[in-house]
């Protein structure tokens, strides 16, 4: 059966359409295009039709988040990680990558068998491992008693339990064995990223020539960027294939950088939310990465205060913050909440025939998720599509 949808905007990886159709057959769009000229096929006349009122955009990508609702991903059992993964798509994100933080190698490779069939269901579009093979200097919120150096039979470990799952992996370029950890990577189809790293620009550009293609959380957890020591951040900025990850919370960085690396690289930005355990939940006490968490008026920080924790946010939450910080436009804004990040990961283009129907409604004023009548919740949409399915707001 086809459903056809009708909004005053609908803006694709490829177009952006006035008064625009989309036509949706078994989960996957069928066609889309705009009622002025061409009109709607007559193939399509008949179907059933939904109006939107906002802008229709392609669903979020999310190539980093730690959980939601409580649950942790690395910890998680499966029900409980598809809770995590559904709150998530709520808010508009319609592809998910669960990132394991540093656990022990025996609890990574549990965490990675639990939730491999969640990828093969399509509830995870993959697993990303944010550890152990990560820089004690720069470690962030991920116990430096868990860190170490990759070595083969580790990473053919992984590798052999996921069959296929791991779509990215962050690691410290300067560890011993991680230049010859990196191709070894790429040939079995894992995007490589570099983060949490203390190396220096000599070190990360010889990364990225092994094949690292992200900068995990820019700026975060690497040496900070100076006009000497240009460090991973410069080479990050300046080198046209490495993908920028951004955290957009207000909190892991001024809107002034945002805007920065957006002037410098916007084609290159992937909004993420780096959203742990504690989104969706209420202040309080928490646990990541082998460390003790607190959360304070939705900010994640480690028990002692020396660090960021991830973040509380989703990455609508981030689109409506990108747009304040730099002035996109809509194309720009889906192409950092989802068409670099879905390019990646070798997704098809967002919203173009053949494509799964995964769509979110924005408020064109807030480029928040529209919300339901009445007071206006941030966050919270009115309508989000996944596989042609409207998902209930909760």
């Amino acid at each position: 059966m086809t459903d056809l949808i009708l909004a005053p905007r609908i803006v694709t990886a490829h177009h952006d359409l006035r008064d625009g159709w989309l036509a949706v057959r078994d989960g996957v769009v069928a066609g889309v295009g705009t009622v002025v000229g061409a009109g709607i096929p007559s193939a399509f006349a008949d179907a059933p039709v939904t109006r939107v009122d906002g802008v229709l955009v392609p669903g979020l990508v999310d190539i980093h988040a730690h959980g939601a609702l409580g649950v942790d991903f690395a910890a998680a059992s499966a029900p409980d990680a598809r809770r995590a993964a559904e709150h998530h798509a709520a808010r508009g994100t319609t592809a998910l990558v669960a990132s394991l933080a540093t656990g022990t190698p025996d609890a990574t490779a549990a965490a990675i068998a639990r939730l491999a069939p969640l990828v093969a269901d399509g509830t995870l579009v993959g697993l990303h491992l944010e550890g152990p093979w990560l820089s004690p200097e720069r470690r962030g919120a991920h116990a430096a008693a868990l860190l170490h150096a990759p070595g083969p039979d580790e990473v053919r470990r992984y590798l052999d339990i996921a069959a296929g799952s791991i779509r990215m992996v962050t690691l410290a370029p300067e560890l011993p064995g991680a230049m010859t950890t990196i191709p070894v990577l790429v040939a079995a189809g894992v995007v490589v990223a570099i983060g949490h790293t203390d190396c220096d620009a000599e070190t990360a550009r010889r990364a990225v020539d092994a094949g690292a293609r992200v900068a995990t959380h820019l700026f975060n957890g690497m040496p900070p960027l100076h006009h000497r020591t240009p460090g991973p951040v410069g080479v990050a900025l300046a080198d046209d294939r490495v993908v920028l990850e951004l955290i957009v919370d207000d909190h892991h960085l001024h809107p002034v950088t945002v805007d920065a690396v957006h002037a410098a690289g916007a084609h290159r930005v992937a909004l993420v939310s780096d959203a742990m355990a504690a989104t969706g939940c209420a202040d309080g006490p928490y646990r990541i990465a082998g460390s003790d968490v607190v959360v304070a008026g939705g900010v994640a920080m480690l028990a002692d205060g020396s660090s960021l924790a991830g973040s509380t946010i989703t990455v609508a939450d981030g689109v409506a913050r990108y747009r304040n910080a730099t002035g996109a436009d809509l194309p720009a804004l889906v192409r950092a909440s989802s068409t670099t990040a879905g390019a990646l990961l070798g997704l098809p283009p967002a919203l173009t025939e053949g494509a799964p129907a995964d769509a979110v409604v924005l408020d064109p004023d807030t480029c928040l998720p529209a919300a339901r009548p009445g007071p206006p919740t941030a966050g919270t949409p009115r309508t989000v599509l996944r596989r042609g399915r409207w998902l209930a707001s909760s």
